[in-house]
């Protein structure tokens, strides 16, 4: 990914990279291959393996990860699957293969550990991926057993148009919540404990998710307990620096 410091591979190593479609991020990149159904087929297998490796050692959730640009977003955007077959083309046909695994993945994960998919909700680029479609998609994945999502965007095309400032998302899961019925996390430029629970009470989301804000201040849970009231675990080696319940 070129904002983690990415940078498109060589000759040499461009062949091991595979898409929905042969389509590159950007003009300077390297030309990933289209998945055939032999590929198609080891993608799902190794999901379902994956996913019954992290219920024997008990994990107690699982989130998909179907943002970014990675490959079911890369699926659900008509703007990188440009696939002739049954997997391409209209609405229906480019959810199909991240339903079907998906679905494969809650057949062999407990019914009662969660199943999250984290979902970009638009590309914000005309003509690509956008909420109206995810909430289609979100109905499905609701008819499938998986009830919780990850409210992200963008970060599949370098044309996206992002008008980023606090809590910039948070529309898009208030939307899908009240829309389609699932519980949702917000995300993105969350960083004070008021704002997040701000969030919470008026209902855009069930939960809020940090990242960058974690990095820049790693005790900012003790913060947001003591600043909301609330109670945070506290390694012994820091009780007697502690000033909350």
């Amino acid at each position: 990914k070129p904002w983690l410091g990415g940078k498109p591979l060589d000759k040499k190593e461009a062949w091991k990279t595979f898409a929905p479609s042969p389509i590159p991020f950007s003009n300077d990149w390297h030309v990933p291959q289209e998945l055939d159904e032999d590929g198609l087929k080891r993608i799902r297998t190794a999901f379902v393996s994956s996913t019954l490796r992290a219920n024997k050692i008990d994990i107690d959730a699982l989130e998909i990860h179907s943002a970014h640009g990675y490959l079911f977003h890369q699926f659900l955007s008509p703007l990188s699957n440009q696939r002739k077959d049954n997997y391409g083309g209209s609405l229906e046909n480019r959810m199909k293969f991240p339903l079907e695994v998906i679905s494969d993945v809650r057949k062999n994960w407990p019914k009662q550990k969660p199943l999250i998919v984290r979902l970009s909700a638009t590309d914000w680029v005309k003509d690509g991926w956008d909420i109206h479609q995810s909430i289609v998609f979100c109905n499905e994945l609701k008819k499938i057993g998986c009830e919780i999502i990850h409210v992200s965007s963008g970060g599949l095309s370098p044309l996206q148009k992002i008008q980023i400032g606090p809590g910039y998302q948070c529309e898009l899961s208030s939307i899908i919540k009240k829309q389609v019925g699932s519980q949702t996390i917000a995300v993105g430029m969350i960083t004070d404990p008021i704002q997040a629970e701000s969030i919470l009470r008026s209902g855009q989301a069930d939960m809020v998710a940090l990242a960058r804000e974690f990095l820049r201040n790693p005790r900012w849970t003790w913060e947001a307990a003591e600043i909301l009231n609330g109670k945070s675990s506290v390694p012994s080696q820091y009780l007697r620096a502690q000033t909350f319940n």
